[in-house]
């Protein structure tokens, strides 16, 4: 959710019910405490903050997050006993992200309050093993009690539905709220959301960091390095910096990276945060109310 979940997006879904998430990985530390306070002036309920553990700054981010006493972080893209403990300490709800149950030992052992399953149909950063929502939140849930969020493919209510009947205990939603009105994307990108459809997106770039994009200029050069057997090197070079500010923030639908997950061909239109957790909730207690009519039956 880099480029798009700022302090607005982040606030709306917590005053809708759930719990925002501002995505540091896009910003300067000082970027970060400014969208945190604009936060905390647009909500009263819990919001917290996404946290890549690879990214540069990350002992000012963490001391930041201390300072401005944020409740909850969702840590990810590193290992989870470097952060959780002294986060705990000081108060903060810890949550870690992975891409296979291998990992869930690890978050264990970390001691962290919450685990994050995200499948392959994710968008953005993903897991090189390819493993699907479907595969592993099961998978998750039998190696651990620990609460399980599951995240990857899930934008309706049905989606919803579903993950909670494989085993998981909530749902974290990162494309549906990406087209969302308040999400800081470009309009381009929202657009490009919208309009996407089935195999309009490929994970890639498995050599370096594995990242789902839609397809376009961009990638397509990205596939055409790849097979004539480009090294990490000039995967690198190709990728440059600042690909994914110049996809989904400056709206550059042909050289930036637009990372968006599968579901996206589920999303017709650009919405409210509130007018999108109508839907999903409307449509969850449909599926779930049909559900149980059915099972009224007899077979």
């Amino acid at each position: 959710m880099i480029w798009c979940s700022s302090w607005k997006l982040a606030s709306a879904v917590s005053n809708a019910g759930g719990l925002g998430l501002i995505g540091s990985g896009s910003m300067h530390p000082e970027t970060l405490r400014e969208h945190i306070q604009k936060a905390k002036q647009n909500t009263d309920q819990v919001f917290g903050v996404n946290v890549p553990l690879i990214y540069p700054n990350i002992e000012e981010i963490m001391q930041i997050i201390i300072d401005e006493r944020v409740k909850v972080v969702f840590t990810s893209a590193g290992n989870p006993k470097t952060w959780t403990g002294h986060l705990q300490s000081q108060g903060i709800k810890v949550a870690h992200v992975i891409a296979n149950s291998q990992f869930v030992s690890k978050c264990e052992g970390a001691g962290v309050d919450a685990i994050v399953a995200e499948g392959f149909e994710a968008g953005g950063h993903n897991g090189r093993e390819e493993t699907t929502t479907m595969a592993l939140i099961p998978a998750a849930r039998k190696e651990s009690t620990l609460p399980l969020i599951a995240a990857g493919g899930i934008g309706t209510g049905r989606g919803i539905l579903a993950a909670l009947a494989l085993g998981a205990d909530g749902v974290q939603i990162g494309s549906r709220f990406a087209a969302s009105l308040e999400s800081s994307g470009h309009d381009t990108f929202k657009q490009a959301i919208v309009d996407a459809t089935e195999g309009s997106t490929k994970l890639t770039l498995k050599q370096l960091i594995p990242v789902r994009l839609i397809r376009n200029e961009f990638l397509q050069m990205v596939e055409e390095a790849e097979q004539r057997g480009a090294g990490i090197d000039e995967l690198k070079e190709l990728l440059g910096r600042g690909r994914a500010k110049k996809g989904m923030f400056e709206g550059d639908s042909s050289n930036g990276e637009m990372e968006i997950g599968q579901v996206s061909a589920l999303i017709d239109s650009i919405k409210t945060i509130q007018a999108i957790f109508n839907e999903l909730l409307a449509e969850y207690k449909l599926a779930l109310g049909a559900l149980r009519n059915e099972n009224q039956y007899d077979f």
